[in-house]
């Protein structure tokens, strides 16, 4: 599935705040008399958005064919318009959409250049950024596992670290793009880790004190997180191909 996450409070499902998980099971309940929850690859944030996500649920039922396809086009006809679901596939009984993901790619979006149809979608970020050396600073995170200054405070993790695989700025005509791809990712990582690389490109910040604030493991050394509108979960991958694990 994919979904714009301007409208809500992130993925999961939370008391008196509209989530995407909630309203992704009051779509299955209504069109597939599903009445069971949903499960997510992660937990996207308040705000952020999702390219490729993935959810599995239990069901009692074998669809195919054109009766599934048509099951999927009247849940789409129910989601609201900043919400779609891309397919619906059987897959192998225990396969687990978020402990069986091996790895998460996300993408954060700045645009150098007033453009009023990327406002929404993008944090706009006027003056010179030396690229290059952001690009060194995110040569120097592959380095690390623990980021706990990079992590929002009190959060209910068992532990800080993570397996980074990729990071790396590049030039997409007027936008620059951020990529970052790990094994997992803590709350609010992403977008502390932008905030402090820009910090580095602004010259605010030395190669030297970046290092010294993944050192600290303190999340106040760190810089502001970036706006989520600029934040897009792209790839999940997973062990095995999920289709054709049927059972």
């Amino acid at each position: 599935m994919a979904y714009n996450g301007a409208a809500y409070h992130g993925w999961q499902k939370q008391d008196n705040a509209e989530t995407i998980q909630q309203i992704l099971e009051d779509g299955l309940k209504r069109i597939f008399n599903h009445k069971g929850g949903v499960v997510g690859a992660g937990r996207t944030d308040t705000g952020v958005h999702a390219r490729e996500f993935y959810a599995h649920f239990d069901y009692d039922f074998i669809l195919k064919g054109k009766e599934l396809e048509k099951k999927t086009y009247k849940l789409n006809g129910f989601l609201p318009r900043d919400i779609m679901v891309n397919d619906i596939f059987e897959v192998r009984g225990d396969l687990h959409s978020r402990f069986d993901a091996v790895s998460r790619t996300y993408e954060y979006i700045i645009n150098q250049v007033k453009d009023p149809f990327l406002n929404d979608f993008s944090w706009y970020v006027s003056g010179q950024l030396d690229v290059d050396l952001m690009n060194e600073g995110a040569q120097i995170l592959l380095e690390y596992t623990d980021f706990t200054s990079f992590s929002k405070l009190h959060s209910q993790v068992k532990t800080n670290n993570c397996q980074l695989m990729e990071a790396r700025w590049e030039n997409r005509g007027h936008l620059l793009v951020f990529t970052i791809k790990a094994d997992r990712f803590l709350r609010n990582m992403v977008r502390a880790i932008v905030g402090t690389l820009v910090d580095l490109g602004r010259g605010k910040i030395t190669l030297e004190e970046l290092r010294g604030i993944i050192d600290a493991k303190d999340r106040s050394e760190a810089g502001l997180s970036v706006p989520a509108l600029g934040l897009y979960l792209v790839n999940i991958e997973y062990a095995e191909e999920l289709k054709g694990q049927e059972e």
